[in-house]
């Protein structure tokens, strides 16, 4: 580890006890400032209705305005993105053809909503209108859970063509070494992508599934002794551990290649296990997802195979064996393509009493590690949704994190390696600018607006600056400039859907 980023990093653990402050960014007479950036995100999970919907078979208008009620919560903290899960069985929770109705949504695998509606298409329209980002999230293999209540049905790969999917533990999983598996689930994300304005496509950490035990304790086998043997019949060298890593590995390259081929801008994100493996670094002690999961996501980073890598950091800062801090900068550190870090967050274990509450506090400092401390975390997301919801005994955390942490909006981090020769967006056409004592008040032409997912005003207001955003769904903004004094400048731009910002309009003075 280079000098310059220990002494970054101790600057950065001075400034955790600290207040996180919004000042306003300061440039020179012939620049504008970069506008304040940072994925702010949440998990809304569907599986065994943990999010969303929060019971099976939810009237349609029901689930609409309980969806809505969370993109609201979103806006209310200044988080600007949501990671929705669409797929958690070998099922879907949108209108398919490759894969049958979730019975999460309508208690029935295979049973389509009635009235007729799609839930993706509705989550993406509204998550835009309120300028969030919509990840959909998927599982690639897992083919039925344990809480199901219903069996897999056509067109799942289950019904279809059962000996592809194993009973494994208490769960069902297509097994991930069979061709035919791969090319279904790639299938299916290919699928989305064509046809949903979403914004980045999102895998957890169940490629392979977790270890099951007997009764005595020892690790059962996952049970893919054909799909090797057919392997080893055809030639195939290595061995079985190996093989396993090398069918996750070709599958998230071509997942990327394929998603990239279709909409260069929408992201690849994976959330692996926190832990890339024991000894990395040298006191880090846990789980091996390279040796049990068969995920190898430190390869996947080097080879650029995802613009965003979610480690699931669900431990505190203080415990050396899974240390938060010690982790996240080990995967900064091994981040050669300089992609996105945006560790996952753990609020359900504030409200944990089983095995002991994680103090509010922990999270502020965990988002401030993340911004002061790394090189390219510039952002998190948390798991679940609802955890950050309104409860009934009020919500301490989420009080706190919008108090501490997201004082201001922030728009989501750029990803220019994707732009290729995309050209930037054009100047937009600002209608009005109106300079109040503390505010400044600026509108654009309602087409510019449309054109772009976010917009940002930036006003230079006695040699400070201070800056708002907009969505495609309003024209106008107002930018909060407190102390008032003489208007210098007002700068308006576009985002594209890369987060690129484009040619700027400038009113000297405000006018």
């Amino acid at each position: 580890m280079t000098t310059p980023r220990l002494l970054a990093r101790f600057v950065a653990l001075m400034a955790l006890a600290l207040p996180l402050t919004a000042a306003p960014v300061a440039a020179d007479a012939h620049e504008l400032p970069e506008p304040r950036r940072e994925f702010r995100a949440a998990w809304i999970a569907t599986v065994a209705n943990i999010d969303w919907p929060s019971r099976k078979g939810m009237l349609m208008d029901e689930a609409k305005a309980e969806l809505v009620a969370q993109l609201d919560r979103l806006v209310e903290m200044n988080m600007n993105a949501v990671v929705f899960q669409i797929r958690p069985t070998g099922d879907a929770l949108y209108q398919s053809e490759l894969e049958p109705w979730s019975e999460w949504l309508t208690g029935e695998t295979g049973k389509a909503p009635s009235p007729m509606w799609d839930p993706l298409e509705f989550a993406v329209e509204e998550a835009h209108a309120r300028g969030l980002e919509l990840h959909v999230w998927f599982n690639p293999y897992r083919a039925k859970h344990a809480t199901s209540k219903t069996d897999p049905v056509a067109p799942a790969l289950a019904a279809t063509n059962p000996s592809v999917v194993k009973q494994y533990g208490n769960q069902m999983w297509m097994d991930p070494g069979e061709p035919v598996v791969q090319q279904h689930s790639l299938a299916v994300v290919l699928d989305v992508t064509r046809r949903y304005d979403i914004d980045g496509v999102h895998m957890d950490d169940y490629f392979y599934p977790y270890p099951v035990r007997d009764e005595d304790k020892n690790e059962i086998e996952f049970p893919d002794d054909a799909s090797y043997a057919a392997y080893v019949e055809g030639g195939g060298k290595l061995g079985r551990d190996d093989w396993r890593r090398k069918s996750v590995n070709d599958f998230v390259q071509e997942m990327y290649a394929g998603v990239k081929a279709i909409k260069p801008h929408v992201k690849v994100g994976l959330s692996p296990f926190g832990i890339y493996r024991p000894g990395h670094p040298h006191f880090i002690q846990g789980f091996d997802q390279y040796d049990k999961l068969y995920a190898d996501p430190a390869l996947w980073l080097r080879e650029g195979w995802m613009d965003y890598v979610t480690p699931q950091l669900y431990w505190p800062i203080a415990p050396p064996q899974q240390s938060f801090t010690a982790l996240l900068s080990w995967w900064d550190d091994h981040n050669p393509m300089g992609r996105h870090v945006w560790p996952g967050l753990a609020p359900y274990r504030h409200f944990d009493d089983e095995r002991g509450r994680y103090p509010v506090e922990e999270f502020v400092y965990q988002v401030r590690y993340a911004r002061y401390l790394t090189s390219v975390s510039d952002g998190h997301i948390h798991f679940s949704m609802k955890w950050l919801m309104p409860l009934e005994e009020g919500n301490a955390l989420a009080d706190r994190l919008s108090e501490a942490v997201y004082d201001e909006p922030a728009m989501v981090p750029a990803t220019p390696w994707l732009a290729g020769d995309a050209e930037l967006p054009a100047a937009p056409a600002v209608r009005g600018v109106a300079v109040r004592d503390a505010e400044v008040e600026v509108t654009i032409n309602s087409s510019s607006a449309r054109s772009s997912p976010r917009w940002v005003v930036q006003v230079e207001r006695d040699g400070a600056w201070f800056e708002a955003f907009g969505t495609p769904g309003e024209s106008r903004v107002t930018v909060a400039t407190p102390g008032g004094g003489a208007v210098d400048r007002v700068a308006v731009r576009l985002a594209d859907r890369f987060g690129r910002l484009g040619e700027p309009t400038i009113r000297e003075g405000g006018r």
